[in-house]
């Protein structure tokens, strides 16, 4: 149904009521007036003709501004009852009030004793009808080939917005059939017809008893590790798994909607803790630079520090759509919180010096937090120029030009992949390092320092939505070997920590977050398999396709993690304390030569200035 038909049929349905609450109006009037007529009070029937037209406007009237014709009909409530008997005792005191002071011969006080109710009644009777007959093929079983059986976790009031929003949005296509929860009080009730049984613990035996399809997660104040475990546990049934998100994923103000359970929340994460009060003193009032601002870092980097209040938030990348994208994402997001933070967006790549000149010259950024890099290991292995064109050169402009303007703190976002890196990717990483505490030792005023993490949870060509895209599409999920292992963090997790390690920086530091316990690949492809339903190796297969050109079966966070490494006051965050490893650069050389430099030379010219790398041939 399009646009058009459905505002037809909106306007139709209004209509339709509309023609109804004046009959019901009109009735109980017309029953007033012959019940005390046989009473034999007197009564002024051209005053009656005259005052009853206006009195049925005035109280449509009421019922537009009270919202009676846009109620959702499929779950009329006991707010929505409140409502309407609210909006007739209220019309018809007022009503009383006015005929009581100007003595209006219409009808005796006391008949709107009788109207009321009975207007309750009538207006009321076609909302609820509905609501009525879905209860009533419930409770018969009539409706037990409709959408995917499910079962709700949580009976108070997550899970009846939860039910509410099923009735509501048709495109969920659930057909829920009981209730789990732990309250004893609860167990042996229904909540809008539908059966409350329980515990929560029992959720395994309960979803082949009523032969669950679904199981949505409807308690929003779950603390996280209670939610880790109850996906476990729900995850072993071939079932689908949703939830209301926690009370701490929503900001106030916006809407609790049902939502995928992501891997992440099958992941054993200890919360982080962070020195709120010393970020957001870091970052407000400063003009904030954000190079890649647009993709899966820079973005979220750009989402948190715009809640910190910086003076001016400026967003640069090459790619005008992620720009785009997070820069309306983030006017919204000032104009909710009425936030006065100017918002530049500039397009253009950091290896294009005059580019990324001009923003510094514009925008005069105080601080510097440069995102900006190709990081796909395989495509760099063929395109290598590239990745030393945006990952080193690009990173040599960016940090000279923080140099030259007197930016104070410059924050270099690296990775895993500079740690005796393997690859070029990893290569011009650990390059792009060397700069950064190469131009730190010229101790010019900027505070310069580097964050080494592994792989982000979600982030753009990860390994998460390349395997949801091939669930979608029924598999097989590729996987390059069994015992391939990654550290794993959330996108805003690494952020969060991005920025602690920039308020402890005091220039020249490799700051290294502590990304937990490695997580195989092929037991996220599992995972994931599950959450959607399905059985690993009997739906969806799991296919190994062996290891790619430069990529390692273990990443590697430190040089050496039983020594080179000193604790910060957060127990996420260390320093690594052995710098070099051997490595010394060039960048004037490779400057001067990289313009003619074909594959083979550029990664010859790369493997001199990192000791572990070794080209590919």
């Amino acid at each position: 149904m399009n646009l058009k038909s459905k505002k037809l049929k909106r306007i139709l349905r209004t209509f339709q009521f509309l023609v109804w609450d004046a009959f019901s109006i009109l009735a109980t009037y017309v029953l007033a007036i012959v019940m005390f007529t046989l009473l034999e009070w007197p009564i002024d029937m051209g005053v009656v003709f005259m005052l009853l037209p206006i009195i049925i406007v005035v109280k449509i009237f009421f019922y537009f501004l009270f919202g009676l014709y846009h109620m959702m009909l499929d779950h009329v409530g006991f707010e929505d009852m409140f409502k309407i008997a609210t909006v007739a005792i209220v019309s018809n005191a007022i009503l009383f009030l006015v005929f009581l002071m100007t003595e209006v011969d219409f009808v005796h006080p006391i008949a709107f004793v009788f109207i009321a109710p009975l207007e309750i009644g009538l207006i009321a009777f076609p909302r609820v009808l509905k609501r009525v007959v879905i209860s009533f093929r419930r409770s018969l079983g009539l409706d037990n080939g409709r959408g995917k059986r499910t079962i709700i976790i949580g009976a108070g009031d997550g899970g009846e917005l939860v039910l509410k929003e099923i009735y509501r949005n048709k495109a969920l296509d659930n057909l829920p059939v009981a209730f789990v929860d732990d309250d004893s009080d609860k167990i042996g009730s229904r909540l809008q017809g539908i059966s409350v049984i329980g515990p929560i613990d029992k959720i395994s035996y309960f979803i082949k008893q009523y032969e669950a399809e679904e199981v949505i997660i409807a308690i929003a104040n779950l603390a996280h590790k209670r939610l880790q475990n109850l996906v476990s546990m729900i995850s072993e049934a071939d079932v689908k798994i949703k939830r209301l998100p926690l009370m701490n994923e929503v900001e106030e103000g916006t809407p609790h909607r049902v939502i995928d359970v992501k891997v992440e929340d099958l992941l054993d994460r200890d919360e982080i803790k962070l020195d709120n009060e010393r970020i957001n003193d870091f970052i407000s009032g400063e003009t904030v630079l954000v190079t890649g601002g647009g993709g899966s870092i820079g973005s979220e980097l750009c989402r948190q520090i715009a809640k910190l209040k910086p003076k001016k938030l400026i967003i640069f990348d090459i790619y005008e759509n992620n720009a785009y994208d997070i820069q309306q994402e983030l006017n919204r997001y000032f104009a909710r919180k009425k936030l006065k933070v100017k918002l530049v967006v500039r397009i253009g790549s950091v290896y294009n010096e005059e580019s990324i000149h001009d923003v510094f010259a514009s925008q005069k950024p105080t601080m510097v937090f440069h995102a900006a890099a190709y990081k796909h290991v395989p495509l760099m292995e063929d395109s290598p120029k590239e990745a030393v064109r945006t990952n080193i050169i690009g990173t040599y402009h960016t940090a000279k030009l923080a140099k030259a303007f007197h930016v104070k703190h410059f924050v270099l976002v690296s990775s895993d992949k500079a740690v005796r890196p393997t690859n070029i990717m990893g290569a011009t990483k650990r390059y792009a390092e060397l700069i950064i505490q190469q131009f730190n030792d010229e101790n010019n005023g900027t505070k310069y320092s580097s964050v080494r993490f592994g792989n982000v949870l979600g982030s753009n060509g990860s390994v998460i939505p390349l395997f949801k895209k091939q669930i979608e599409e029924g598999g097989p999920l590729t996987v390059t070997h069994p015992e391939i292992t990654r550290y794993f963090m959330t996108i805003p997790e690494a952020v969060s920590l991005i920025l602690q390690c920039a308020v402890y920086a005091e220039g020249g530091e490799i700051f290294i977050l502590d990304m937990g316990d490695p997580v195989k690949i092929n037991d996220l492809a599992e995972k994931m398999i599950k959450l959607a339903g399905f059985k690993p190796h009997r739906d969806i297969e799991i296919k190994f396709t062996g290891l790619r050109p430069g990529e390692k079966l273990y990443e590697e966070l430190l040089v050496d993690v039983s020594k080179n490494k000193k604790q910060t006051a957060n127990n996420k965050i260390f320093i690594e304390t052995e710098h070099t490893n051997g490595d010394s650069i060039d960048v004037d050389d490779l400057l001067e030569h990289y313009a003619e430099s074909s594959i083979a030379s550029i990664k010859t010219t790369i493997a001199k200035s990192i000791a572990s790398y070794k080209p590919s041939t």
